[in-house]
């Protein structure tokens, strides 16, 4: 096996997804900054594929910018699908570490990352009907990071190609379960908040009278 340096690594994970990961194992690579850092250029990538879309393929309706959805569908999702693989796979005899799933995944998710900014770009050029090679694109950046996602899986805890699929149905089980969860800690969060603000706006009131 070849001695890279860690960007080299990222291109050859990415451009050889059936022996890249398990090269990059063997090797003991992979970079946790190289990995935040991709994960925050998908946050921007989500950002400007909503906000920042061509006007003749997508209109933007809502007036006020919400940064919530965009943290969500980057880091909250991110950091879903890497604790419910860890929690997951360690029930399942997986050999991978937290921090080994969490590099793996975010190399995985370069193709995708990379077509929301390719297709932001050509969003501003091309017209309607050639909407199709925005779409192949698209096409192309997600399907290559399913391939990388499965490959990255299977390589991190030296699963079978069916006890890959298995974590992999399972992990997203535990996702829904945790934003569920989550969902209903924000709503609580906010019961309180609400209940405070009203006792409080309640006690003024009659302190003043």
């Amino acid at each position: 096996m070849m001695d890279l340096t860690q960007r080299q690594w990222v291109k050859y994970a990415v451009m050889h997804p059936v022996e890249g990961f398990e090269d990059m194992r063997w090797k003991k690579s992979g970079s946790l900054k190289i990995a935040a850092l991709i994960i925050v250029l998908l946050f921007f990538g989500e950002i400007a594929f909503g906000r920042l879309y061509g006007f003749q393929f997508y209109i933007a309706y809502d007036k006020t910018f919400n940064i919530i959805p965009y943290i969500v569908r980057s880091f909250v999702l991110f950091g879903a699908w890497t604790v419910g693989n860890w929690s997951v796979c360690t029930l399942l005899d997986g050999e991978g570490t937290l921090k080994n799933i969490c590099i793996y995944s975010a190399y995985a998710l370069i193709p995708y990352t990379v077509q929301l900014y390719i297709n932001v770009i050509l969003s501003h050029f091309l017209i309607r009907d050639e909407y199709v090679f925005m779409q192949i694109i698209e096409l192309i950046g997600v399907g290559w990071t399913v391939i990388l996602l499965f490959s990255a899986i299977k390589s991190v805890h030296q699963y079978s190609f069916g006890k890959t699929v298995l974590a992999i149905v399972l992990t997203i089980a535990a996702m829904l379960i945790m934003l569920f969860l989550l969902v209903l800690l924000m709503s609580l969060i906010q019961q309180i908040f609400i209940f405070i603000s009203t006792v409080y706006t309640e006690l003024s009131y009659r302190a003043r009278v």
